[in-house]
């Protein structure tokens, strides 16, 4: 399953409909959060249709209740931890990301939060991933990214990191 992973949007969502395009068919989104609308509107304005399997998380710039704060959701026999990160000290590291992603047994733990992309394959367990930003990068280059992450029944998770 081909999933496409993006964070921190902020209501912006030109790039977030042009990684759409250009990864059109997906299986699913995931958003690490800060999107600063309703899903509805998220769904309308990026292109990502009514049909494909979506899941958010509540950032710290989201009305408070529209999204988990965290969740794990289980595709193609993976447990992927969804959090936005601030609750988690990711501005810090990802250790306790890390942490939460093992005590819950998942294999993939993905957070936004930072606005810069992380692709973590150092655990031999868990896979991290922040997309960074589609709207204010703050990496070196600060280009616009998200994620693809590919996803197999009995399969180890792979990611790639991509730029707009």
């Amino acid at each position: 399953m081909k999933i496409l992973v993006m964070s921190d949007t902020h209501g912006w969502d030109d790039n977030a409909a042009e990684a759409v395009k250009r990864e059109d068919p997906v299986d699913g989104l995931i958003h690490a959060g800060d999107l600063q609308e309703t899903e509805a509107e998220f769904r309308r304005y990026s292109g990502i249709g009514k049909d494909i399997p979506a899941y958010f998380a509540e950032g710290n710039c989201d009305q408070p209740g529209r999204f988990p704060d965290e969740q794990v959701i289980e595709i193609a026999g993976h447990r992927i931890l969804l959090a936005h990160g601030h609750e988690l000290g990711v501005s810090f590291g990802t250790s306790e990301l890390l942490y939460e992603a093992r005590a819950r047994q998942c294999d993939v733990a993905i957070c936004g939060h930072t606005h810069r992309p992380v692709l973590d394959e150092s655990d031999p367990k868990v896979l991290i991933l922040n997309p960074g930003s589609m709207t204010f990068p703050r990496q070196q280059g600060r280009e616009p990214t998200y994620i693809v992450l590919t996803l197999f029944l009995e399969q180890p998770p792979k990611a790639e990191l991509k730029s707009l």
